[in-house]
């Protein structure tokens, strides 16, 4: 008997992801159908900003040039979610910006207000992204904390 696990023919993690992205998918799209955040909920929302399909102002491009993270909270506004990607328009350091964002670029959805946490596979070269700052356009950073409800998966692909 051998310790090793045969490769799968049936693309698990793929699947598995796709799955995962589809639940801040539901979650912007019943925000965009209300037209508000229920109760004290807020979005904190990391994702590549050179993955394919992502729309951002080159200014912040340049300053964050692997990942970013955006606050859903309080100012952000033409929210439009489509089955792939959303759109919404944000001010950062008091200038606005609309953004296009592929549920394929998203790192992590983070709900701090019931300690809800999402993280993602993104397909890229394997490297680990250089620490990156906030975005300032509503709220503070993530304060590192992880609760109960973060959900992480993680397939060893063979090489």
């Amino acid at each position: 008997m051998t310790d090793e696990t045969p490769d799968s023919l049936i693309p698990y993690d793929e699947i598995v992801q796709e799955a995962l992205r589809a639940i801040p998918g539901r979650v912007l799209k019943d925000i965009e159908r209300t037209g508000a955040l229920p109760g004290n909920h807020h979005f904190y929302i990391t994702f590549k900003t050179q993955a394919p399909g992502v729309s951002i102002p080159q200014r912040l491009v340049e300053r964050f040039p692997d990942e970013m993270t955006i606050v859903l909270q309080h100012k952000f506004w033409d929210l439009k979610v489509g089955a792939d990607t959303f759109e919404v328009s944000l001010t950062f350091n008091q200038v606005p910006a609309h953004l296009v964002i592929p549920f394929a670029a998203l790192r992590f959805f983070v709900d701090p207000a019931v300690n809800f946490s999402l993280e993602f596979q993104v397909q890229d070269s394997g490297d680990e992204p250089d620490p990156h700052d906030a975005a300032e356009n509503d709220e503070p950073a993530i304060d590192g904390d992880e609760g109960s409800n973060v959900v992480t998966i993680d397939f060893g692909k063979k090489k």
